[in-house]
């Protein structure tokens, strides 16, 4: 591709660059586009230890939806005297209220809050007593606020996705080299029950080599998009209006990572992604009266396909536009055997070939392959799992518990931050293949090249 056509092709990905506002793409491309493409990590960041923090101070960036969820997840840590709520912040003063309500009900205390000035959140960076900042607020927030926590000296875990331009994931991964301070995206589904179990068959060689996997968020969330309150200021439909691509990977993405060993010995190579045309969410909203979101851009159905250095191929699949059940697919192929996921169903290869052998295993085997197979993390939190399965079924817990522990212990965490830019950057790559009629298009190597040192799952570790 010579330099004219190059520069045509950034223009109509604006966005995939970073360089224009959240939710336009009228920004003309340049010279500082193309370097993007070719830049180098170091990798300095790679299996990151700190100090030991015997107590984690933890200040909350984010009261709504995500972060009141997230702060009943700390309520054994906190009783345990692991961890300790220090400050919360939110826009809106009943949010952080209605946060310190249940801190009050559980521990008999509440944290600082800070609310109403857009920019009160940085107070809680600033702060000498603040080791861990939980980011829980809207995608656009996700870049800026880990980046300034970790400038301020602060360990920051960011909810999905961490960044959403690949100007942003270049910058996350420079602070976090230079700062050397960890840096986490929290991807809740990495620390479910069914993705550990697979994730430890894999591991034991239950699945052979690889070659597939298949993984997806399909979630109706119509009545969210579209309803005025449940998103502040309705933010995230208004992703849907001008951009066209899979927005949110990292559900999908995430475990099928950890299966396949990327950046602990291979990578993603290049992405190829194709959306249907969009119909449903528009129609919805029609019927809703919400005429200001009758043009919808992001079609119905996105379609990733991802291939990695060591030839693997991953399908990865995104919709929260039409009616139909949740699903994640978390389909895993192997040279020895086969998972499904939505309902959970196990295929393994007999030694020789059969005609027609096309079942799944029956629910017996299949429930002996679960019990023998299951992580130890379920088994060892057991009763805190049940007490805390207001936490999408108790993976909400896990993830936190996780996090602390390795804190605690000074330990690197499940998740790095060149994990968390890897699952993210695929949203601004399937914009901009989406943009050039699903052509491919190259990952950058945001590892620094590490990704060649094999190495297994931070999440196998017992800790």
């Amino acid at each position: 591709m010579n330099r004219k056509d190059f520069l045509s092709l950034s223009t109509k990905a604006a966005m995939f660059f970073g360089l224009s506002t959240a939710f336009s793409c009228k920004e003309e491309a340049n010279d500082k586009t193309i370097p993007l493409l070719n830049k180098t990590a170091k990798g300095s960041a790679f299996a990151l230890t700190a100090p030991k923090i015997d107590k984690v101070n933890v200040g909350i960036i984010g009261c709504g939806n995500r972060g009141q969820v997230l702060v009943q997840m700390f309520d054994w840590l906190i009783k345990n005297d692991n961890a300790e709520i220090v400050a919360v912040s939110d826009l809106r003063k009943e949010k952080t209220d209605k946060l310190n309500e249940h801190l009050q009900k559980t521990h008999g205390k509440t944290a600082k809050a800070y609310y109403g000035n857009p920019d009160e959140w940085k107070k809680i960076a600033e702060r000498d007593d603040i080791d861990l900042l939980i980011i829980a607020t809207p995608w656009e927030w996700h870049t800026p606020m880990a980046l300034y926590g970790m400038e301020q000296g602060k360990h920051v875990a960011c909810e999905v996705p961490v960044a959403y331009t690949l100007e942003d994931c270049w910058k996350l991964i420079e602070t976090a080299e230079r700062t050397q301070k960890h840096c986490m995206m929290l991807e809740n589904c990495c620390f479910n029950n069914e993705e550990l179990w697979v994730l430890n068959m894999v591991n034991q060689g239950v699945f052979g080599d690889l070659t597939h996997a298949e993984g997806a968020y399909i979630h109706d969330l119509r009545k969210h998009l579209l309803d005025e309150k449940y998103y502040e200021d309705q933010w995230r439909i208004k992703h849907h209006l001008n951009k066209d691509g899979n927005f949110y990977t990292t559900h999908g993405l995430g475990p099928i990572s950890q299966y396949m060993d990327i950046g602990r010995g291979d990578t993603y190579d290049h992405v190829v992604s194709m959306s249907s045309r969009e119909k449903s969410l528009s129609d919805a909203a029609k019927r809703a009266g919400e005429n200001k979101f009758s043009n919808i851009k992001c079609g119905d159905m996105n379609t990733t396909m991802i291939k990695t250095k060591l030839g693997k191929t991953i399908m990865l699949q995104f919709d929260v536009h039409t009616g139909r059940p949740y699903d994640r697919l978390n389909t895993v192929v192997g040279t020895k055997a086969v998972h499904e996921g939505y309902p959970s169903k196990l295929y393994i290869n007999d030694d020789e070939l059969a005609w027609w052998g096309h079942e799944w295993l029956e629910q017996e085997k299949y429930n002996e392959y679960r019990e023998k197979y299951n992580h130890p993390l379920w088994n060892k939190l057991k009763s805190q799992i049940s007490d805390n399965s207001v936490g999408h079924g108790g993976m909400d817990f896990v993830m936190i518990y996780r996090l602390i522990k390795c804190l605690n212990g000074g330990l690197p965490l499940d998740i790095n931050v060149y994990d968390s830019v890897l699952w993210s950057a695929i949203t601004p790559l399937s914009e901009l293949s989406v943009a050039q009629n699903s052509s491919s298009v190259k990952v950058p190597d945001f590892t620094g090249g590490t990704w060649k040192n094999k190495n297994k799952s931070e999440m196998l570790r017992d800790i």
